[in-house]
């Protein structure tokens, strides 16, 4: 995923936020992150990034992009 793709993505997701807030997590789904939550995450980074060189930067330290394309991003390993 490069920056310019998921400006484009989350543009088309903001409009469909539902705003809900998740249920309690058991210490089963403590270390669990779905791909979902990396999505809606990298969302909110996006919306309060300031430029895409503070998105890259914000998104990196997260661990919500890898730095190949080839592997999911930390927080889903």
């Amino acid at each position: 995923m490069t920056i310019g793709s998921a400006r484009r993505e989350f543009g088309d997701v903001r409009q469909g936020a539902s705003g809900a807030i998740p249920g309690p997590r058991t210490a089963a789904d403590a270390y669990r992150v779905s791909d979902d939550q990396v999505q809606k995450a990298r969302l909110v980074v996006a919306e309060n990034s300031e430029d895409s060189e503070d998105l890259r930067l914000l998104l990196d330290m997260l661990g919500l992009i890898s730095s190949n394309p080839d592997q999911p991003p930390p927080v889903s390993r």
